[in-house]
């Protein structure tokens, strides 16, 4: 699959009905649902969860249950979480070192 980075890697297809949580993403507005990773939220946004340190080649998560390093991301303040098993909170400031960021 060949998507840029922009381009918004997960799309909402039935489940809509939870509370909306608003963040900014490379400081950008955006929002998730509550009860959803940072990893699903960053995601449904654009099309990479950061870019990996060694080749600057954009990653998106891999093991999806938190063993395999691949999805930490970065606060505008340099706190480091794992995507797929952090919460969203309303008013995070999430980087992805796309080319917004």
């Amino acid at each position: 699959m060949n998507n840029k980075p922009s381009q918004p890697l997960l799309h909402r297809v039935a489940e809509s009905g939870r509370a909306t949580v608003p963040f900014t993403l490379d400081g950008q507005p955006a929002s998730a649902l509550v009860g959803d990773t940072l990893l699903t939220a960053i995601l449904t946004q654009c099309g990479q969860l950061r870019r990996n340190e060694f080749s600057n080649e954009p990653r998106a998560g891999f093991c999806m249950m938190g063993a395999c390093q691949d999805c930490w991301v970065e606060t505008a303040s340099g706190e480091r979480l794992r995507a797929c098993s952090t919460l969203i909170e309303p008013g995070m400031a999430l980087c992805t070192g796309g080319p917004s960021a």
